[in-house]
């Protein structure tokens, strides 16, 4: 897509979160600085109907509950009733049975159209998932030192971003919310989510040319992703196609 970011504050999506808690205020501030807009709705006697009004869908497993499950499971059917994209962010897979089970069940029982995670979360979910129902068509997102998306056919390798986005808390959930912003005005989920970490990376860079630490930093990569601009980002995008 030639100007996602100039699509996105023009038509502004809603983009529905079922997330993680302690990066529920990072997110939500992070979807609306690059012009869509958040809502989180856990409860299972809304979440679907919030879906249903909403243009992107993104589950965060990091704080995870059944009850929290089951919000994800209805609103995950939602979303693919709807056909807007689903987006989960695979937190800590591979640290216990129940996370690993919990992630099996929802890429079992919906389409999830981009999965994210680090190179770990990845890895777990390809061992033992891959043959899960509808994985063999979801884009795969692997955030790291240099991120890699998937979707079987195009592999990128984004090479954006700056050592001090691993210095704060919630910037792969943050992440998850601008992958889903920008899939929800592109329906190449692969490109949309190349797009999205460029974008989000080049933010970074810019924001750490004028922070002294981690606190300025974070007040810094808000105010540098709101002054964004699809002109500004394409001349800084380090992006190789294998």
């Amino acid at each position: 897509m030639k100007n996602p970011l100039k699509t996105i504050r023009e038509t502004k999506p809603l983009v529905h979160h079922i997330t993680n808690w302690v990066t529920i205020y990072d997110c939500a501030n992070i979807t609306r600085a690059f012009g869509a807009l958040p809502v989180m709705a856990h409860a299972p006697e809304e979440c679907a109907d919030m879906t249903g009004i909403s243009s992107a869908l993104v589950l965060n497993i990091g704080t995870l509950t059944s009850e929290i499950i089951d919000s994800m499971l209805l609103s995950a059917a939602a979303a693919n009733e709807k056909k807007i994209p689903v987006v989960l962010d695979a937190v800590g897979v591979g640290a216990t049975r129940f996370r690993d089970e919990m992630a099996a069940k929802i890429l079992g029982s919906v389409r999830v159209d981009i999965i994210k995670g680090n190179y770990s979360e990845i890895a777990k979910l390809a061992g033992e998932n891959a043959e899960t129902k509808g994985v063999e068509s979801t884009s795969m997102v692997m955030t790291g030192k240099e991120d890699v998306i998937s979707d079987g056919n195009r592999t990128f390798v984004v090479k954006n971003g700056h050592e001090l986005m691993g210095s704060i808390v919630g910037t792969g959930c943050m992440a998850a919310s601008i992958i889903g912003s920008f899939a929800s005005v592109n329906p190449d989920y692969c490109d949309a989510a190349k797009d999205a970490l460029c974008y989000f990376g080049a933010a970074g860079e810019l924001a750490a040319k004028n922070s002294a630490g981690p606190g300025s930093f974070k007040v810094n990569l808000y105010d540098e992703v709101f002054n964004l601009s699809d002109e500004k980002v394409q001349a800084m995008m380090k992006v190789e196609e294998l």
